[in-house]
C-alpha cells in the first residue's frame, strides 16, 4: 500500500494551488494508471515510478509491461527520459523545449495523437470530486481518481 506522503500531494505551481495528475492511457483513450503529486513537482521526477506500474494484459501469457511508445508533452524532454525509453527500445514522442537542440526524425503524426491523454484527463475532471480535489489526503484522492477510472471502464 502507498504511503501519504507528508504534502499530501498538495503544492503551488503555475496555476495555483492543487495537484498534478501523472495519467498513462492506452492509444484509444483507456487509462492504464494514475499516480498524484503536489502541484510544485515536475513530472519528469514521477515519470519512471509512474511507468513501472503498466502491466498491460493481453489474450495469453505474461502481461506486457512495455509500450511500444510513449507521448508527453514538453515538460517530459530530458536526457534522463530519453535515455530510459531508448534503454528499452520504446520509441519516445516527445518535441524538444525551445532550448534544447532539436532532434530529426520526430513523429508529428503520432505526436498529434497525445490528446488522447487530454481528453482522459477532461472526462474524469468531469467529476465534481476529482476536479475540486474534496479529499485531504493524497491516498483518498488517488482512491478517487481510480474510482474514476474504473467507472470510464464501466
Amino acid at each position: 500500500m502507498k504511503e501519504e506522503p507528508a504534502d499530501h500531494a498538495l503544492g503551488r505551481s503555475r496555476g495555483g494551488y492543487g495537484t498534478k495528475i501523472h495519467l498513462i492511457c492506452d492509444k484509444k483513450g483507456h487509462p492504464i494508471t494514475v499516480d498524484a503529486s503536489s502541484g510544485q513537482a515536475h513530472e519528469s521526477q514521477y515519470f519512471e515510478s509512474t511507468m513501472k506500474r503498466i502491466n498491460i494484459g493481453g489474450e495469453r501469457g505474461r502481461p506486457r509491461i512495455k509500450p511500444d511508445k510513449i507521448a508527453g508533452d514538453k515538460a517530459y524532454s530530458s536526457s534522463q527520459i530519453r535515455n530510459w525509453a531508448n534503454g528499452r527500445n520504446i520509441v519516445d514522442v516527445i518535441p524538444t523545449k525551445e532550448n534544447e537542440q532539436r532532434r530529426s526524425g520526430f513523429d508529428k503524426k503520432a505526436y498529434r495523437q497525445r490528446n488522447v491523454i487530454e481528453r482522459c484527463i477532461g472526462w474524469l475532471k468531469e467529476s465534481r470530486r476529482i476536479a475540486t480535489r474534496f479529499e485531504k489526503l493524497a491516498i483518498h484522492f488517488l482512491a478517487m481518481l481510480k474510482l474514476g477510472i474504473i467507472l470510464r471502464y464501466l
